[in-house]
């Protein structure tokens, strides 16, 4: 991507999350976003396919660096996979329940039923998250540290795990802020449960 390309996406960007931030996804248009830009419509569909990528992109973009770097704690190299899986735990729990992150998964089930809003959140965010961990229990597999399973199953109940305590009081804005120390403390639960199921067979 040029530099005049990138500028560009940037700047709508930003106009973008100051017409959202101002009218919320719903009452938002392109055509406001277009109006302050003084660009086209078309111009802004070069970059975004639609309202809801836009979106998307807007309030995923701050958070990019810290999602990539989450996925780098699983470190199948590492003789202690339970200690590897709860530094990830922890950090992943942080991420999704941080006033942001809670914020948009709000947003994204709401508008799910008359936007694209849901698929982008569930193809791009959950999605890519149970993909890039599937990978790494796939290599902690493959090197002995957990039995072999289908990763991507054991990746989906890891996650289950890890969000047991968490996920329904949140769905229903009943959690309210979830200190550190709670958060080791149920990720340190989480990981026990998962290596009891998935930790490497020892020889008779």
């Amino acid at each position: 991507m040029s530099r005049k390309t990138q500028a560009k996406q940037q700047a709508i960007l930003e106009m973008a999350t100051e017409v959202f931030r101002e009218f919320g996804f719903e009452r938002a248009s392109i055509a406001e976003i277009c109006a302050r830009l003084g660009s086209s419509k078309r111009t802004i569909y070069n970059y975004f396919a639609s309202k809801e990528e836009l979106f998307f992109a807007v309030i995923t973009r701050s958070a990019a660096h810290e999602f990539r770097d989450i996925h780098n704690f699983i470190d199948p190299s590492l003789t202690d996979m339970a200690e590897s899986l709860r530094n990830f735990g922890e950090k992943l729990l942080a991420f999704l329940y941080s006033p942001q992150m809670i914020e948009q998964r709000h947003l994204s089930i709401s508008a799910s039923k008359r936007s694209e809003l849901g698929r982008l959140a569930y193809e791009e965010g959950v999605l890519r998250s149970l993909r890039l961990t599937a990978e790494s229990l796939q290599a902690a597999m493959d090197a002995g540290k957990l039995r072999q399973a289908d990763a991507f199953v054991a990746t989906q109940q890891l996650f289950a795990l890890l969000e047991a305590e968490l996920l329904k009081a949140s769905l229903l804005q009943q959690l309210g802020e979830v200190s550190p120390a709670r958060i080791r403390e149920l990720t340190a639960r989480a990981v026990a449960v998962f290596m009891a199921a998935y930790g490497p067979e020892t020889p008779e």
